[in-house]
């Protein structure tokens, strides 16, 4: 009998890999030459230590997405152009399907990272950068009749909390013990980190743009709140935990793919978990609304007539597609089983907060806006400042509203002229039939973190000490 010489060679033209699986499907293949198999038996035996195909990206351009936005201004035509360039390179990334970018659009991140107002469908696969580390970030309102507005304010001053970090020993809110234990249930949520940030941060909102808003519907003279914020620190922690797995996929379905568009198979045992994932830190997220709203109610003693929330930073599963909308907010009546078809769209503290109700409309993957987004940079806006202080800013900007910064000082980079023109906006959002507004919520005044300093300056001069 003719000993069959089996080579590294032979294997690579097979389509074997150099690793670790090489070396056991050379020495398996030997071992089955030495009883005798011939190469097509070989070569069929060592099919499984083959790695699984590699997945290819796109050509840049091979697939369009749609634009919903317009320039006029110098700043606005490189805003465009810079979300134009991001969500091309998104859409090379081979699960995408379709894409679409909403009047509000900005980069968020390198080339090739999703901006805030865009919104990808995929197939088979959950894409964690897409939805970024603030996930299920939010707003809700509630309708408080005929309660006087600075009442409001000032007990929602007393029971809010923004700024890093959770609410000190004495002064927390109670997490549901049926949520908790369901976190504990959950592969990615079981961990001491999301556990405990899930408890310490119940009744917070962060900071950057997260904020309490008080004002009048011009439908109704009703007083309105509205609160703004995301998961916090759960969803941070969730966040980081899907990237790792995520990452460990892109490696091997599909290195050419931009890390930060790294994905979980949708079917798979990960994907089916951090679904589940996304679903309780919803119902946390939502949970975290409520709290500050029952709290500045009673607080205020004032009755509720009714309320709704939506989220714009999350994934929605649609006709077998997800749907990952970053700083966009869905506009289908039944997107999520307490959907009441009325979303809000805040524009700045001192412009209205928009009650619509949406189009789904084709072009826009069946979103709208989530605000008013930005044409430069925070600290764009603080250069451009020039002299001016933020007190004088402040001033100009926001005459005659109660505006409230929790920490005490002046974020400048959260004032009106930081963000897009609200009335371009809202043209924008009716030229492209994206909504139908049917409420104005007049501001009177409203409260947000401030200019706070990053915690990580601190941790990173800790260590250089």
């Amino acid at each position: 009998m003719t000993k069959i010489e089996l080579t590294s060679d032979i294997l690579k033209s097979w389509g074997h890999v150099p690793g670790k699986a090489f070396g056991a499907a050379l020495r398996d293949g030997l071992k089955a030459a030495e009883n005798g198999a011939d190469l097509n038996q070989i070569q069929a035996l060592l099919e499984p230590y083959k790695p699984a195909p590699v997945i290819p990206i796109r050509e840049a351009g091979a697939l369009k997405f749609y634009s919903n936005i317009d320039a006029e201004s110098y700043d606005e035509k490189q805003n465009v152009e810079a979300v134009h360039a991001t969500m091309t390179a998104v859409m090379q990334t081979p699960t995408v399907e379709a894409g679409a970018i909403m009047p509000d659009a900005c980069p968020a991140g390198p080339v090739g990272t999703i901006p805030v107002g865009g919104v990808i469908a995929a197939r088979n696969a959950i894409h964690p950068g897409m939805h970024s580390a603030d996930i299920c970030c939010s707003v809700m309102m509630t309708d408080l009749g005929d309660a006087e507005p600075s009442k409001v304010l000032d007990a929602a001053n007393r029971i809010t909390h923004f700024g890093p970090g959770g609410r000190p020993n004495g002064k927390r809110f109670t997490m549901s013990l049926k949520l908790l234990d369901q976190f504990r249930e959950n592969r990615f949520l079981n961990n001491p980190k999301v556990l405990r940030a899930a408890q310490e941060h119940m009744g917070t909102q962060g900071d950057g743009n997260h904020f309490l808003f008080v004002g009048r519907s011009r439908a109704t003279g009703s007083t309105v709140m509205v609160t703004h914020h995301g998961s916090r620190g759960p969803g941070a922690h969730l966040y980081k935990l899907g990237m790792i797995t995520a990452e460990k996929y892109r490696k091997k379905l599909s290195p050419k793919t931009l890390k930060q568009n790294a994905w979980i198979p949708a079917d798979s045992e990960d994907g089916q978990a951090y679904w589940e994932a996304l679903q309780l830190i919803r119902k946390w997220t939502k949970a975290n609304h409520n709290a500050i709203h029952t709290a500045t109610r009673e607080e205020a003693d004032v009755k509720v007539m009714y309320g709704f929330w939506n989220e714009h930073n999350f994934v929605f599963e649609r006709d077998g597609l997800y749907y990952h909308g970053k700083g966009a907010t869905p506009a289908w009546d039944d997107f999520a089983s307490d959907s009441s078809g009325l979303t809000l769209i805040p524009l700045n503290m001192a412009e209205p907060v928009l009650v619509v109700r949406g189009k789904d409309a084709e072009h826009a993957l069946g979103f709208s806006p989530h605000g008013a987004g930005r044409n430069f940079s925070r600290s764009e806006h603080k250069r451009r400042m020039g002299n001016m202080t933020p007190e004088q800013m402040l001033q100009a900007e926001t005459k005659g509203l109660d505006i409230r910064f929790f920490e005490g000082k002046i974020d400048p980079s959260e004032l009106p002229s930081s963000y897009k023109n609200a009335d371009a906006l809202v043209a924008q959002i009716k030229k492209y039939d994206l909504a139908e507004i049917v409420d104005y919520i007049d501001p009177y005044g409203c409260i947000m973190a401030g200019d706070i300093r990053p915690p990580w300056l601190d941790r990173k001069e800790k260590r250089r000490r």
